[in-house]
């Protein structure tokens, strides 16, 4: 038994030559919810960033998801690849960008801009942290619909035959990651930015949200197919699981960081 991929056109739009993609969509979605729900977050805390900060933020933040995501698959992913046709660089609605390179363009971006404009980094970054999985949700969703990513062959009765490789049922990891690193992973974090004393210990957000995409992420990688090009390094571990593994670890120093200092502060 398998359910075969729906007929999703991955154009949305058509405007004469001009193409509108869902991949496209869902970034432009994921921004723009994320955005206003980091405004309302702002609003709620006196400390800096203010609202009128993290709205200036937007730009700074979509420039360096995108370049740092796209930098960081060309290197990781297909550096051999597209040294061989620079141009495909460029191309980035024919999918290619990498999570882990994304954040570090973005923390890039947020370190520039808080040294600017003089606020403390692990301020923004919680609130950034936080609306973070509604980005990750709708990214795994074009995903799907780019029929990429896709994961290993399964027996399960939920199994999906993708059209770019028909030979067997596979996993939807995409819909299993927007549903951990998005959906789950936003509840989660939404509940501990309740909690008084952990929303006012600055990068304890930050760091639950990297141990929490790390282990999620590591979690679906045993699911999901690993990268044509790479493989499983040592036949055991994949690419997304290796960059993982540090952001686990970082993430889970940077708490505990976080709560002993809020702690002496108190």
């Amino acid at each position: 038994m398998a359910i075969p991929f729906p007929e999703i056109d991955p154009v949305a739009v058509s405007l004469g030559p001009l193409e509108i993609r869902w991949y496209a969509l869902a970034y432009l979605a994921g921004f723009l919810i994320c955005w206003r729900y980091a405004l309302a977050l702002a609003k709620k805390d006196a400390a800096r960033p203010g609202p009128a900060e993290v709205d200036d933020f937007l730009p700074w933040a979509v420039l360096g998801v995108i370049l740092g995501g796209r930098i960081g698959y060309v290197l990781f992913y297909q550096f051999s690849y597209y040294m061989s046709d620079p141009m495909e660089i460029f191309k980035v609605w024919h999918g290619g960008m990498s999570f882990h390179g994304g954040m570090l363009g973005l923390l890039c971006a947020m370190a520039v801009y808080c040294v600017i404009l003089k606020i403390p980094l692990l301020r923004l970054t919680d609130i950034v942290c936080t609306v973070a999985p509604v980005g990750l949700f709708f990214g795994r969703i074009a995903n799907f619909i780019n029929a990429e990513l896709f994961g290993r062959p399964t027996d399960l009765p939920w199994g999906i035959v993708f059209p770019t490789y028909p030979d067997a049922p596979r996993h939807p990891s995409q819909l299993y990651e927007a549903a951990l690193e998005g959906i789950l992973l936003f509840g989660i974090l939404f509940a501990l930015s309740r909690i008084s004393f952990l929303r006012n210990a600055p990068g304890f957000l930050t760091g639950a949200f990297l141990v929490g995409y790390g282990l999620f992420r590591s979690a679906v990688e045993f699911f999901r197919e690993p990268d044509f090009q790479i493989g499983l390094i040592g036949g055991i571990v994949s690419m997304g699981q290796i960059l993982s593994l540090p952001m686990i670890l970082g993430g889970a120093a940077l708490a505990v960081y976080a709560c002993r200092t809020a702690r002496i502060r108190a």
